[in-house]
């Protein structure tokens, strides 16, 4: 636990030196432009207990309440926004700060707004959590706020909190300065105007497009949240499946370790191929659990080993559950999971999981995980990603520990295999997770138009036409277009609605897809080495794209 908040916190000192932090700078600066000595002190208060409040809460304040997701962000932009007048009109900022000098019977400008401006920000600054808190906020959505989860949070926003109230010192300090004195009502102004420069452009989405175009130099440090130590701590949260997380090792050994009792179904709406099943209910029977989704290139890259082995071992007394759990909103629609079932030819029960209620009761984080089950119940391996297909047969062929099984059958089945020198990570449309992106600035959920920059980088994305980019997709309006500078010897990409893509490789046409369902299509193909490719994709209005995937 010791050592999971000290990551916290010095993932929070990395977070706030990384151009996420880039939007609420001018913020921070203008924060020493006036009020008491406190104020700065204030404005971190409210940032680090909103941050710690918001994050492990919101999800659950906003459901209860009935507002839409996006009600916390769009209230602090108007506060951040109001700060930002009140430096250019400072009677403005005199009425915004009375109620607080009534509540605290201190003079105007002290440290009330301060710590309210500071709540703003703290909600604007939640999006640059990285995975610990992330992980940390999965849990208490799920599981309930833990004094742990707390701990863990308030560190990582300490963290941040010790960086930004050293630049608000400094600014302070610049601000005291007898020239920039002098120049004290000018000064303000011009920070007031910068800070409703902000809060416009957030409002706008311009925030997310800057947060991807500047080169995050902060990246190998960040690589300490996602080490193999602070994965361990990660895990001791999350329960059932911190354990197994380290089962690959076991098979070294050839021993399988117990990593208790096999936890429900929960949360499932529907079974496709089989009535309802529970885990109590298969005792008797040896179970392996796989979680994916039909748009993920590496859960279907999986499927053909499980299809075999469903063959090969059912008979034999081995029950294959795949556990459907959406990553994309159509992926929670039963009939387009259905009609993915039969275009894949799954014949064994597959469970839809559209809420993550089976996925949190056994803390996956992977697609596609497999969890083996032996035959009192008991998890006894887990495996995650692809690969392998052969030691996880072994797995089950112990657990069935039948005198009369057929021969080993993973060796058998011909399946495509991802490219070993892949280089492009898979890519992601929507602003929410957009990476990378280059060009005209995103305008968050209506149509705009868009206009490819002069130059793309390596694994740069852009886009041309008009279109409307949303959380998780765009969706393609009038001469729609997608560029790609990938490294790759497959390209995929998510698609929905109906219409047509023409793909373009190196400026040569290489294929029309046409786009019935929202599916995972393959856009181009090529042997050998993976090389360096400029992708270009043209869309009839109204199909919309989620994701890249490469091989």
């Amino acid at each position: 636990m010791l050592l999971l908040v000290l990551v916290a916190f010095v993932a929070g000192i990395v977070t706030a030196l990384s151009p996420c932090v880039l939007p609420v700078l001018p913020v921070v600066l203008a924060t020493g432009t006036s009020g008491g000595r406190r104020r700065p002190y204030a404005v971190i208060a409210g940032l680090v207990t909103s941050f710690t409040v918001f994050t492990l809460a919101a999800t659950a304040l906003l459901s209860a309440l009935g507002l839409p997701d996006d009600f916390l962000r769009n209230v602090a932009i108007g506060v951040v926004a109001l700060v930002g007048l009140s430096l250019v009109w400072p009677r403005l900022g005199y009425l915004l700060e009375r109620p607080f000098a009534r509540l605290g019977r201190r003079a105007p400008g002290d440290a009330g707004n301060g710590f309210l401006l500071g709540a703003s920000l703290g909600l604007v600054y939640t999006p640059c959590a990285g995975p610990v808190i992330a992980a940390v906020a999965a849990v208490a959505a799920t599981r309930g706020v833990s004094l742990e989860a707390v701990v863990v949070t308030a560190a990582y926003a300490l963290g941040s909190g010790v960086i930004l109230l050293a630049l608000a010192l400094l600014g302070r300090r610049g601000f005291a300065l007898p020239r920039v004195r002098r120049a004290a009502p000018l000064v303000r102004r011009a920070l007031g105007v910068a800070v409703v420069a902000v809060a416009v452009l957030m409002a706008l989405g311009v925030d997310t497009t800057l947060r991807t175009r500047v080169p995050d130099y902060t990246r190998a440090l960040q690589r300490l949240e996602t080490s193999a130590a602070a994965n361990d701590e990660i895990d001791g949260l999350l329960g059932p499946r911190s354990r197994a997380s380290g089962a690959d090792a076991q098979l070294a050994t050839g021993a399988l370790d117990d990593f208790g009792p096999a936890p429900e179904f929960e949360g499932i709406s529907s079974w496709l191929n089989s009535d309802p099943l529970t885990m109590a209910g298969l005792r008797g029977r040896v179970v392996v659990l796989d979680f994916w989704t039909y748009s993920c290139i590496n859960c279907l890259r999986t499927l053909p080993y499980l299809k075999r082995w469903d063959e090969a071992y059912r008979d034999d007394g081995l029950v294959l559950v795949g556990v459907h759990t959406p990553e994309f909103a159509f992926e929670r629609e039963r009939s387009n999971v259905a009609a993915a079932v039969r275009r894949l030819g799954l014949r064994y029960p597959v469970a839809l999981d559209p809420e993550y209620g089976t996925w949190e009761a056994w803390g996956n984080r992977y697609w596609p995980a497999k969890y083996f089950v032996d035959r009192t119940g008991r998890v006894r391996f887990a495996h995650f990603g692809e690969g392998d297909y052969e030691e996880n047969e072994e797995v089950i062929r112990e657990l069935l520990a039948e005198e009369d099984l057929p021969g080993p059958v993973s060796d058998s089945v011909t399946a495509p295999v991802p490219g070993q020198d892949t280089e492009t990570p898979e890519t992601y449309l929507g602003y929410q997770r957009i990476d990378r992106f280059s060009g005209s600035p995103i305008r968050q959920d209506r149509e705009a138009s868009y206009a490819f920059p002069a130059f793309l980088p390596p694994n740069g994305l852009a886009y041309s036409g008009r279109m409307t980019v949303e959380g998780e997709r765009i969706v393609a309006g009038a001469d729609a277009r997608v560029r790609l500078n990938y490294r790759a010897g497959l390209v995929n990409l998510v698609l929905g609605g109906k219409g047509s893509v023409e793909v373009l490789v190196d400026g040569r046409r290489v294929k029309t897809v046409d786009v019935l369902r929202d599916d995972i299509y393959a856009l181009a193909s090529f042997e050998g080495a993976a090389k360096d490719r400029l992708l270009e994709l043209r869309f009839t209005p109204g199909v919309t794209a989620y994701a890249f995937t490469f091989g």
